[in-house]
């Protein structure tokens, strides 16, 4: 049978065509990006794109939802299995709407938030002064050790006591190392704030209990739903019972209308696939490649913040090779290996042209690659920085990477023999 959409509109087929040759010709280091499974691909392309299911189970605003509420408790129940929680909202369209429904459902619009700073490698919605999270409440940051590159716990003690926030957020975006969530729960309960963390980078490391889950210690839990987890592009919040009602409310009527049902079904699978021992192998894979490709990356004198990395991402600081991240970034690009320029903390250049450089293992893990092979991606990197104005010796890269590539094709589907989630 011929494909609908070559047949329908063949630009935007040739597009998706040239989109899936240049995931397969790559090797993606961007520490958000993976590949989810066949599985999650047509839950996510189904039928249930059809369908409008405003509300929640039982409590919908449109007929019809005999299908769609089995569906959202399925994902709802997994999720909470999955992660130990006693609520489970898989509803928010992304983690940034999930971390503003998070604010929302616990303080009022001008109360005082805490976040890490974004060039010390926290996310826009932790209160960045460009994001509406900035706006609809008053932000104070918190930044790391820039000696350390480290969370330095006793300063962020010292800032809660001084600024009394109503909300602590823990989590990061571009934060190489273990972060102690108790602690983080002891110093928000010390001064009266809620603990709301934000585990969108390590969610999957957390349910594969490689990262200490914040679950206990944290009031509400956001998250995304892809990167190391491997599902669709999604966002969720967990939390205590005592918060259900009001994270509920939160994210409907309160920042959505009606959920995006096909991206919930593709959840739904998604916390199935992570509750394997396939799962639990694949994230400590993630680790030990990432501990792999960050030693051989300091053996080549790159410099790493914090020195190196307990979880799935590593940031480079590129103003001991002279070379920008961005210029950096872009070689590598030529080269088919994608990673993301970043700022690093007290960079003293422009996020938009920082002196950092972000890569990370979640893809090329899902790929099957191993030690050896992330030793040999570092040497790329170091060939690249050494021939940053070569064309020639990156274009000759470019085709030692390509060659790798077609030694691990992307999976077509993952096979879950035997699930423990029967749910």
């Amino acid at each position: 049978m011929e494909n609908a959409l070559e047949q329908y509109d063949p630009q935007i087929y040739e597009l998706v065509r040239q989109e899936i040759a240049r995931e397969s010709a790559s090797i993606r280091l961007i520490p958000s990006e993976n590949y989810v499974s066949r599985a999650v691909m047509m839950a996510s392309g189904s039928c249930l794109t059809n369908k409008y299911a405003e509300g929640y189970p039982n409590k919908r605003y449109y007929e019809g939802q005999q299908v769609t509420d089995l569906i959202e408790r399925l994902a709802q129940d997994r999720a909470k299995q999955l992660f130990k929680a006693d609520h489970a909202n898989v509803q928010p369209y992304s983690g940034s709407v999930a971390n503003l429904a998070a604010y929302t459902a616990l303080i009022e619009p001008g109360d005082t938030i805490m976040g890490l700073s974004l060039p010390h490698g926290g996310h826009l919605t932790h209160g960045w002064k460009v994001s509406i999270t900035s706006k609809l409440f008053k932000s104070v940051q918190y930044t790391v050790n820039p000696d350390t590159g480290r969370l330095d716990y006793n300063r962020i003690e010292e800032a809660a006591k001084k600024h009394r926030p109503k909300i602590i957020i823990s989590g990061a975006t571009a934060y190489p190392r273990e972060i102690d969530f108790e602690i983080f729960g002891r110093i928000a309960k010390d001064v009266g704030a809620y603990h709301v963390s934000d585990i969108a980078h390590i969610a999957g490391l957390v349910v594969a209990g490689i990262h200490k889950s914040p679950v206990p210690y944290a009031d509400i839990v956001s998250t995304t739903t892809h990167k190391t987890l491997r599902g669709p592009r999604g966002g969720m919040l967990l939390c205590k019972a005592e918060h259900a009602e009001k994270v509920d409310r939160a994210v409907f009527p309160g920042l959505q209308g009606g959920p995006h049902m096909h991206t919930l079904t593709a959840i739904a699978v998604a916390m199935a696939e992570a509750d394997t021992p396939e799962f639990i192998a694949y994230a400590k894979q993630i680790v030990k490649n990432a501990k792999a490709l960050a030693e051989k990356l300091l053996e080549y004198g790159f410099d790493l913040v914090s020195g190196g990395t307990d979880n799935h991402l590593i940031l480079i600081d590129l103003r001991n090779k002279n070379i920008p991240g961005k210029k950096l970034a872009k070689a590598l690009d030529r080269a088919r290996i994608v990673s993301n320029y970043n700022t690093t903390p007290a960079d003293p250049l422009h996020p938009a042209n920082p002196s950092g450089l972000r890569i990370g293992t979640p893809a090329i893990t899902t790929r099957g690659m191993k030690e050896p092979e992330v030793k040999l991606i570092a040497r790329f990197i170091n060939r690249v920085a050494e021939n940053i104005d070569n064309e020639s010796v990156i274009e000759e890269i470019g085709k030692e990477a390509l060659l790798l590539c077609s030694h691990f094709p992307v999976p077509d589907h993952f096979i879950i023999p035997n699930k423990k989630n029967s749910l």
